[in-house]
Order: structure tokens, then sequence, then C-alpha cells
């Protein structure tokens, strides 16, 4: 990867705080949280249930409004105290989100569904479903384009999810526990293509996780605990092991 003066800003965020509840029933979800994401890298957002992962995400995906702080995401200010623009028509073109469950419409096929993502965008439908397809066979699933739902696995229902999100070619992925569901082997192969997608796409893609066993896909990791960004110098020596076991493993290729 380039050095960061050389690398270009998907989003930006300071002084973010969110709270929920008022007086001595008040929770600070979200406190005082600053952080860059650069195109090209993938970010794991890691630590334990209740720290403020989600909720940061969603902030950071303009789902919900902070009770202060500033957002800008591509360079535009999207947040400072106020949305500066229509959060979901800035979603649909510059954010794409994959979440837990695929959440494919049932009704409609693979293809179909990535196709839609961009039709809801004014994309004219011969060249919606001339990407929907070049996405889906980048991702190893064009074979199954014509496919519903609950005819794939729930491997490739995420890998359809991912042509779906990044359909609009995004800026920044965001990714809220993708691969809990999934088993090990399916879920690191999830966790390989969100790394390919911000290497090959350039885009900038966040993923919150408590799975530490793929931590040698990311570029960084972030600890959040208690609402705020804390460094930990365990994850980072965690994330250095993996990488070089696996770099010295003679079965890699």
């Amino acid at each position: 990867m380039n050095g960061t003066k050389d690398r270009k800003i998907a989003l930006e965020a300071s002084s973010l705080r969110k709270a929920y509840g008022a007086g001595h029933t008040e929770v600070l979800a979200v406190r005082d949280v600053a952080l860059s994401i650069f195109r090209g890298e993938i970010v794991a957002l890691l630590g334990p249930s209740g720290a403020g992962k989600s909720t940061l995400l969603s902030i950071l995906g303009l789902l919900r409004d902070p009770d202060k702080g500033i957002v800008s995401i591509g360079g535009e200010i999207v947040f400072d105290g106020v949305p500066r623009v229509d959060g979901r028509s800035f979603r649909r073109k510059h954010i794409g989100f994959v979440f837990q469950k695929a959440n494919l419409i049932p009704f409609l096929s693979a293809e179909e569904n990535v196709r839609l993502a961009m039709e809801i965008n004014d994309v004219p439908g011969r060249q919606a479903r001339k990407r929907a397809m070049e996405l889906l066979e980048h991702l190893g699933i064009a074979p199954r384009a014509g496919n519903l739902p609950n005819k794939l696995s729930g491997g490739e229902q995420q890998r359809v999810a991912v042509a779906r999100a990044l359909a609009n070619k995004p800026e920044l992925l965001l990714a809220d526990e993708p691969t809990a569901a999934l088993d090990s082997v399916r879920g690191r192969q999830v966790m390989e293509l969100f790394r390919d997608v911000a290497h090959e796409n350039d885009a900038g893609v966040v993923v919150v996780t408590h799975d530490h066993r793929a931590l040698d896909v990311f570029d960084r990791a972030l600890q959040m605990e208690d609402g705020a960004l804390r460094p930990s110098d365990e994850i980072d020596r965690e994330m250095t092991a993996m990488k070089d076991t696996r770099t010295s493993s003679p079965l890699e290729s």
C-alpha cells in the first residue's frame, strides 16, 4: 500500500458522540471518536458486545445522526452538527452496506437483487444488468445468477449481498458482523472478499467483527471499548503474528 500522504481519504470523522437516555440513565454509546479510513484499505472494528461498534457504524453510514461531531465522506462534509446531505440519496450513491444477514429480496434472483440497487439510482436496465453480471462473475457466483435466494448457500447469499453493495461503485463499504452466521471456512472467504474489494476497487472498507481468526486479512484494526476507540498493543501483536505465520507457511500459494 502507498504511504499515507499518497492515499485518498474515504471517510473522516471527529468528535463523534452519541448518547441514549438522559440524566442518571444516560449511556454513552459513542464518546469522542475520531478516525480516518483511506481508500484501498480494509479496517477491522473490534470490541466486546455493547462497546458501541454497531452504533458507530450506523453513524458513519448516515443511518443515524450523532449528537455532535463531524463526518466527511469522499471529501464532502455530510454532518457537522446537522445533516448536510440527504442521507438516503447519498447512501445509495456513495456507501455500500453488508450486514450479518444478506437481506436479499426473496422473490428476485441473485442478478435482479444486484441490478435493483442500480435501477433505483436511475441506471438504465441494460447497463445495470451488465454491471450486475460482471460483479457476480468477479465474485465467482455468476453461474447462480438466476437463482432465488432460497436456492443459494449462506456464503453465496453474502457474495450476492457484497455485489449489491458494490453495484454503485461506493467510496465506502461498511459491514456489520457479516460472517457471524457462517462457518470458519466460509467466513474467511467472505473476509478475503472484502480485502479484495478494498485493494482492487479502491474502496475504504470497515468490518465490525468479533472473529479474530481472520485478523491477517486486515490492513488495520481498531479496538472499541465503552464507546471509545482505544489503542491495543495486544491486537497489534496478534495481527502481526498471524500475518507472519501465513506469509511463512509453505502451504501458501
